[in-house]
């Protein structure tokens, strides 16, 4: 797919719905009893992996587009499954269900795409197996494919090394049919979608933050948008749960969809761009804080809660933007949008420095070498770091070949970059954005001003 630089985007779109939360909805809703009613489900190949896995295990989902309704049977309601649960390209999917599964009375092989079977799951598996978990990687590389054996479990505290909400909640699924209390302590907070809707749906979850003096506060409820993540270790505690209970989820705009947006309409000349009915979670939100350091025009409308969770209305223009620092407690808040970030920065005056992220190197592609290779060839000054990459920017940006990776979010990324470079931009394996955005290109395009 080819792109070529513009005049600058205007108008409206509303994305998908939060991937983060749609995968969640139905995880959760299957071992829910009664009916969960989720509105604004995203129809991404990642979270219809989500729906196939838990349908064969025995559980009623209808997909009608716009609703998706989930008869759940409750915590010991799951089926053994006839056939391999294929999670494609889904970490989320792998990785949370594999706590769920490990609590069954039956046995079960996850698999997934190429890429899955290459990323990390010794993450997952060392807390589920201090839980008596019975789990091992097929091909003893610590990757999908997975074996797993249902069995007891018991609580644990689980100090982990990496702020991620993925290893969170798969020990607090976990958690829910344990003997004992389950506590996982990050070294910051890292999103926490699944304390919100487990709460949502009946379970006890508390989470404590520690400040920079040692001292322990509680944060069960979210916190208002706009105020800066606490900076200290984060300690989720859950309690076994007798039974959770279905619900209505009104599923938000997926924050990591709009980033696009956002970014597209702050870098490209004569752009205002009002992104509708957006997550703006704090655990997930650190790009509006990037945004207002870089000295972005952004607005936040229409802000109020569904679910649970914080939703606002953005709006944002073009804007004369200048290096900054992104690091430390930020970075898990925004670790999906760091590439279009990235991206961002070659379009602002000054140096822009990420570090503190690590976890991109192990994402659907090794996302700091792929990001400092094709901007790279763009005419970007970029070096990459062990953790992050440095970006001097203000340098004009030029057309190129851009492999993809089968990365949605490098695809998107370089579709919005190459709108706002010279010349023509060709994106290979550019359909991958069907994982989380299926529509991307057709909304881009519509914002596009025809000169």
């Amino acid at each position: 797919m080819k792109f070529a630089g513009c005049s600058g985007l205007r108008g409206e779109v509303t994305v998908p719905g939060d991937k983060s939360i749609s995968h969640r909805s139905v995880m959760f809703g299957s071992i829910a009893k009664g009916i969960t009613e989720v509105h604004n489900y995203l129809q991404g190949a990642d979270c219809l992996s989500t729906i196939s896995c838990f349908q064969k295990m025995g559980i009623e989902i209808e997909n009608r587009g716009d609703v998706v309704l989930v008869h759940g049977k409750g915590l010991r309601g799951l089926t053994p499954p006839a056939e391999v649960l294929d999670c494609g390209n889904s970490g989320t999917t792998t990785r949370l269900i594999s706590g769920i599964l490990s609590a069954q009375d039956f046995d079960v092989t996850l698999t997934g795409d190429a890429s899955i079977q290459k990323r990390p799951m010794k993450r997952i598996m060392e807390p589920l197996s201090l839980m008596g978990a019975s789990i091992e990687s097929v091909n003893g590389n610590g990757c999908a494919p997975l074996r797993i054996s249902g069995r007891r479990l018991h609580g644990i505290s689980y100090p982990s090394k990496v702020a991620s909400a993925q290893v969170k909640s798969a020990i607090l699924l976990a958690g829910l049919y344990a003997d004992g209390e389950t506590s996982v302590t990050e070294p910051y907070l890292s999103r926490n979608h699944s304390e919100i809707m487990l709460n949502y749906f009946g379970a006890d979850v508390r989470t404590e933050i520690e400040d920079a003096a040692g001292t322990c506060g509680s944060a069960n409820t979210v916190e208002l948008p706009g105020q800066p993540q606490p900076a200290g270790r984060a300690t989720a505690v859950i309690r076994p749960a007798k039974e959770l209970h279905g619900n209505l989820v009104e599923v938000p705009g997926d924050i990591s969809s709009a980033a696009f947006f956002l970014c597209a309409g702050l870098m490209a000349p004569n752009s205002e761009i009002l992104v509708k009915n957006v997550g703006i979670n704090p655990t997930r939100a650190g790009i509006l804080s990037v945004i207002r350091d870089m000295g972005g025009d952004i607005t936040l409308l229409n802000e109020h809660a569904g679910s649970g969770e914080p939703t606002a209305d953005i709006l944002v223009r073009s804007s004369s933007l200048h290096g900054t620092v992104i690091e430390g407690a930020v970075i898990p808040t925004l670790i999906d949008e760091l590439p279009v970030i990235a991206a961002m920065a070659c379009f602002a005056d000054g140096t822009t420095v990420i570090r503190d992220a690590a976890e991109l190197k192990v994402k659907e592609s090794d996302r700091i070498a792929v990001m400092t290779e094709n901007l790279t060839a763009m005419g970007a000054d970029v070096t990459a770091a062990e953790d992050g990459m440095i970006i001097r920017g203000g340098r004009p940006l030029h057309g190129a070949v851009i492999d993809s990776h089968l990365d949605h979010r490098i695809a998107m990324t370089f579709a919005v970059a190459g709108l706002c470079a010279d010349g023509e931009t060709e994106i290979l394996g550019a359909e991958c954005v069907n994982i989380s955005y299926p529509q991307f290109y057709e909304d881009l395009k519509r914002l596009l001003i025809l000169s």
